[in-house]
């Protein structure tokens, strides 16, 4: 797939992988939308990066999301490539019940509700243009789970189901389905939970992932899994239990 002369929505797309896609498309000569809920952030992304078109959206929220899509449509008509980038991460305990999960904020709707919602609205207009495509950000987590994140990789491993069937649903279409499979990057998404852990290594630079990425559009490599992602990849296939027991010590 041809990597400049597009129009691209990236979800989340104000800091972290998000920014550095932004970037990464900007440099090749695309038209690059994103979007996010905290209207800082996004002044912030577009004094750092002009040529970005940026709006405020809370894609936790359904009538938020179908304003965004109705407001791409009247002014990108020629949008052709969705990222869904957008999510968050939270420790959950299940043993302090409802209320560890309900205090803060709602990874199945960022997550995986927002990103399915969103292709469904725009798989119709995308299959009218010549060349488009999806880009899910899914994790290496999806494979192998941290059990203190538990309903965060819950969902990462749903998008990545999720990849696979309507990649293959749209194998006929002008749509290309691409999955990216980030291992620890070095962004905000946890809010310090790494720190609590004392986790010392805080993963690879954003702008690594954004490379890959666009490596994986170019040479149409559907399901790229990057640095220690494959690894994890890898033993999901072939000893889970062993690889499983070994990230969560």
């Amino acid at each position: 797939m041809k990597i400049n002369g597009n129009t691209i929505l990236i979800t989340g797309g104000a800091t972290g992988i998000g920014f550095a896609l932004a970037q990464a498309f900007v440099r090749e000569d695309n038209e690059v939308i994103i979007c996010g809920r905290r209207e800082q952030k996004l002044k912030e992304a577009k004094n750092k990066l002009p040529q970005i078109h940026t709006t405020v959206c809370d894609l936790s929220k359904g009538k938020e999301r179908e304003a965004l899509y109705n407001w791409l449509k009247s002014n990108f008509k020629d949008l052709n490539i969705l990222v869904n980038n957008a999510g968050i991460q939270r420790m959950i305990d299940f043993k302090n019940g409802i209320y560890n999960l309900s205090e803060g904020e709602n990874e199945i709707d960022i997550n995986l509700t927002a990103p399915i919602h969103l292709s469904a609205y725009f798989i119709p207009d995308l299959i009218r243009q010549k060349e488009s495509a999806i880009i899910n950000i899914s994790s290496g987590l999806a494979f192998i789970p941290i059990a203190s994140m538990p309903v965060y990789c819950a969902t990462k491993a749903a998008m990545h189901s999720f990849s696979v069937s309507i990649r293959h649903q749209l194998r006929d279409t002008s749509i290309k389905v691409f999955e990216i499979i980030p291992p620890i990057v070095d962004t905000d998404l946890d809010k310090g939970a790494r720190d609590e852990r004392g986790q010392e290594d805080k993963g690879i630079h954003p702008s690594e992932v954004a490379k890959a990425t666009l490596k994986a559009l170019e040479e149409d490599e559907y399901e790229t899994a990057i640095g220690m992602a494959q690894n994890l990849r890898m033993g999901s296939r072939n000893n889970p239990e062993q690889f499983f027991k070994g990230i969560n010590r």
